[in-house]
């Protein structure tokens, strides 16, 4: 498993995911880790295990790979496999004969290349052919160019897609100009920002989240939500049969659940569950990070030995979205939901260690290494272990999105 990867979401024109950018700190501007050319052999003979790798990472989506240069030069994209491979041609790269006819090799073997952060310069003209995708910057300029660059390749098997959208202003901007493909935060911020009244299904979901935050668990409290809808029993039950949870008994009931599994296991089936119900109508990546966040957090806060009862560390990493899922302000969240003093604070961004958890996943999502560095020293925790922990919680939440969703 590599130390040190991150990834990035890739959403077409429904916020559906059709890859991930996976950016290495061990490699040059986040690019694949270079290889000696001695190493090319050795590599080729374990292509099967560096893809499988990569698939694990992406959930069996697309790897959006950077390369630079001397890797393309060497040919040692070729270790991976084609049809689950975009090879990102950095903007640093000089283009000659040799890159040409590098980039028309790996095109030629089935291989899909992209230009990144491309500018719109001419120079690129040449790797045209053996281009299926363009990477731009969501800013200003790409606004005035993009027409033009859409009308050059109207005419050829071209995506167009548009990086850093922090905004569902900017997506729906170039949603308009007829953008393939986007990627960045947008979809982690709420849609419109306004007070108004939840559904009543929606207050049942916080009224179980609350009851997961608590210290002691009120079971009555409990089934008097269920009560309200018998769908939720059902969908708990799922939840907590799911196979990515490697329960050894099937669970039968709530009563069941809390004698086999105990209440720290129950409280965050209970709010996972909640979670994934109000975000009905938003992306699933938007779960899938939510699910991610709580694990890695719950990682943190299990090495530092922090009391698990409520499961803080969980909390704080499942109820980050909650601002994106309910399209309202975290202030106005928190308000609403008489959490635990330490995690209303937390999700309001005040500092704090819990504070810390959580800006601890999202460097690690942002591929900030810096700051994980920075973050994981004023904790006391081992970088390199959490790294680890990091990459187990994505292929958790998926694991557990895929199969109980």
């Amino acid at each position: 498993m590599y130390a040190y990867v991150a990834r990035q979401a890739i959403f077409d024109r429904a916020k559906e995911v059709i890859g991930y950018e996976l950016l290495f700190r061990d490699g040059q501007q986040n690019c694949y880790p270079n290889i000696e050319p001695d190493e090319a052999t050795s590599k080729l003979i374990n292509q099967h295990h560096l893809s499988t790798e990569l698939t694990d990472i992406t959930d069996g989506k697309k790897a959006f790979l950077n390369f630079y240069r001397d890797t393309l030069l060497y040919r040692f994209p070729t270790s991976l496999d084609p049809l689950t491979t975009v090879i990102e041609v950095i903007e640093t790269t000089e283009v000659d004969a040799e890159l040409i006819r590098a980039c028309k090799h790996l095109h030629d073997l089935g291989y899909k290349l992209a230009l990144d952060d491309y500018d719109f310069d001419t120079r690129w003209d040449p790797l045209f052919p053996y281009v299926a995708m363009v990477k731009i910057e969501a800013d200003e300029r790409s606004l005035q160019q993009l027409p033009g660059l859409l009308e050059r390749i109207r005419h050829r098997p071209v995506k167009v897609v548009v990086e850093r959208i922090e905004t569902n202003v900017q997506f729906e901007q170039f949603l308009a100009l007829g953008v393939d493909y986007f990627q960045g935060y947008f979809f982690t911020r709420p849609e419109v920002m306004q007070r108004k009244d939840l559904p009543v299904m929606k207050l049942n979901l916080l009224r179980m989240i609350e009851i997961s935050a608590r210290h002691d668990f009120a079971m009555s409290d409990m089934n008097s939500v269920l009560e309200r809808d018998a769908s939720l029993a059902f969908k708990l039950l799922r939840y907590m049969n799911n196979p990515a949870n490697y329960q050894r008994q099937k669970i039968s009931s709530l009563l069941h659940a809390l004698n086999y599994m105990g209440q720290i296991e129950v409280k965050k089936f209970i709010a996972l569950l909640a979670m994934a119900n109000l975000g009905d109508s938003k992306p699933d990546e938007l779960l899938t990070l939510s699910l991610s966040r709580a694990k890695f957090c719950q990682a943190v806060a299990d090495y530092r030995g922090d009391e698990q009862n409520p499961p803080k560390g969980f909390l704080i990493g499942l109820l980050s979205t909650l601002d994106a899922m309910l399209d309202l302000s975290m202030q106005d969240i928190v308000r609403r939901l008489p959490l635990a003093d330490d995690i209303s604070a937390a999700l309001r961004g005040e500092s704090g260690d819990l504070r810390r958890y959580l800006e601890l996943a999202q460097a690690y999502e942002q591929a900030n290494w810096t700051q994980t560095e920075h973050l994981a020293e004023a904790l006391a925790i081992p970088a390199d272990l959490m790294a680890v922990k990091y990459q187990q919680a994505i292929q958790w939440a998926d694991e557990l999105k895929n199969t109980a969703i």
